[in-house]
């Protein structure tokens, strides 16, 4: 029986499901109940998952594992599904759009997360993205009274269909040159399946479906529109959780061939992607007037330093996506949970001028914001600074040293913008009284995420051998 334990997050969060729709069918009150059960169900899922973080375990015939760096992912995705209900039940009220569906929907998607981050079978990464892929585009146009709310989940679903496309042939491809979708079964056999170029297309076509999930140029053209369509909270919910959960499904195929010590072919592939998107983002980032598509740009910025990571191909490149992902999870639901509280109705507040002055009118929050620029931005003390590290140590490590020296660059270009907000909001005057209703639970969630943007910070070793223990 013990070995179940590990399961425990999924029967979880598949049971808070199934409770929550007859919450919502029975109950008067729902709204309020369905959140915070939520709260409840992925904060526990999250912590067993800490617990049993040492105790890995196949199951369903060997297709999917529990344990190690999976449990790291399965703590990102609930803790930060937890992080967003709380900003939600506030920002819902905002808008006078708080329904049921939105919370049963999030855990919806929380669960095809897991089974990404688990599987070790491809169908398995398929039923996982699928499941999170259409919660997803509901939540994108959740709110229907916007028409910004439709277009963007309209736009999220067709780019979305099309990068399904290309995961599903690539799959095809993949099986008809190996006669399996076991990801065990392709790591053990790559040193002779890589000479076969039906399976070399099959996963690039993997890895390309996967981009656009990663949010990665030239596959980002959704982003953009998406986040500034999207309710504030469900954009930082897609920025942070969707993407790790995208990287994490790279990490259990890739990383299952990296760890055999196999050449990795991919790295020209992944290193030019990982270019492209870091000075793309962070350049057209400069540009941008509204603090939602800043952000949106620096996620495709933040994308390509992941990439690198993967492009290192070695111990320290998964290790450091891993450590790059919980840092980036924390500042950036920081930064979005700021920018839905002082967001006001009718998508008022989201200039960078909407910020002037805001030192003075907000210091807390000013401050907040502040923490989880500089930690975007790489600078130090704080989490992102750390995760940036690792990353270009791997590269270095790995004869990448140039892809590295990129990475630094467009670190330094991306500074301009995270500081400007900074510059904007204790240096400039507010040439109007900007008026927006303060809530109590998503200042926790942001309190909650930029306590632990510092302590991450402070003790980045303790989460890198943690990680690391479990990679060798």
């Amino acid at each position: 029986m013990n070995e179940f334990f590990n399961l425990i997050p999924f029967i979880i969060i598949s049971v808070g499901i199934l409770l929550s729709i007859l919450i919502e069918m029975y109950s008067k009150n729902s709204k309020k109940i369905i959140a915070w059960f939520s709260i409840l169900i992925f904060l526990t899922a999250a912590f067993h998952s800490l617990y049993y973080v040492d105790k890995a375990q196949l199951y369903f015939n060997n297709m999917l594992q529990v344990g190690g760096n999976t449990n790291i992912f399965i703590f990102i995705f609930n803790f930060s599904a937890a992080l967003i209900v709380l900003m939600s039940i506030d920002y819902a009220e905002k808008y006078g759009n708080n329904i049921g569906e939105f919370y049963i929907i999030l855990q919806i998607s929380v669960l095809g997360m897991m089974l990404m981050a688990g599987a070790k079978d491809l169908f398995v990464i398929f039923l996982g993205l699928e499941i999170m892929s259409v919660s997803f585009y509901a939540l994108a146009g959740l709110n229907r009274n916007k028409l910004k709310a439709n277009e963007a989940a309209i736009k999220y679903f067709l780019l979305g269909a099309f990068a399904t496309g290309f995961i599903v042939y690539g799959i095809a491809l993949i099986f008809g040159s190996t006669n399996s979708t076991s990801i065990e079964h392709i790591a053990n056999n790559f040193s002779v399946l890589s000479h076969n170029f039906l399976f070399i297309a099959g996963i690039l076509l993997f890895l390309i479906g996967f981009s656009f999930k990663m949010a990665a140029f030239p596959f980002h053209m959704w982003v953009p529109d998406v986040y500034e369509g999207s309710s504030t909270t469900v954009a930082g919910f897609f920025s942070t959780a969707g993407k790790s959960a995208a990287f994490s499904a790279v990490i259990v195929t890739l990383g299952a061939v990296f760890m055999h010590g196999n050449i990795n072919v991919f790295e020209p592939y992944l290193s030019v992607l990982a270019v492209a998107s870091m000075l793309y983002g962070s350049i057209v980032a400069i540009a941008q007037n509204n603090i939602k598509r800043m952000l949106a740009y620096s996620s495709i910025a933040h994308a390509g330093y992941l990439l690198i990571g993967l492009a290192s191909g070695n111990y320290e490149g998964i290790a450091g996506i891993i450590f790059y992902l919980t840092a980036y999870t924390f500042m950036n639901l920081g930064a979005f949970g700021v920018v839905a509280l002082i967001e006001g109705k009718d998508e008022t507040n989201l200039t960078f001028d909407s910020y002037s002055g805001l030192a003075k009118r907000q210091p807390i929050l000013a401050a907040m914001l502040a923490i989880c620029m500089f930690s975007l931005a790489g600078i130090p003390p704080f989490a992102g600074f750390f995760g940036k590290y690792y990353i270009f140590i791997a590269a270095i490590k790995a004869d990448l040293t140039w892809l590295a020296i990129i990475g630094v660059l467009s670190s330094v270009i991306s500074v301009y913008f995270y500081l400007k907000v900074i510059v904007i909001m204790y240096f400039d005057e507010s040439e109007k009284e900007i008026t927006f209703v303060k809530g109590n639970y998503g200042l926790l969630s942001v309190v909650i995420s930029v306590l632990l943007v510092i302590l991450i910070g402070i003790m980045p070793g303790s989460l890198i051998d943690v990680i690391t223990s479990f990679l060798k």
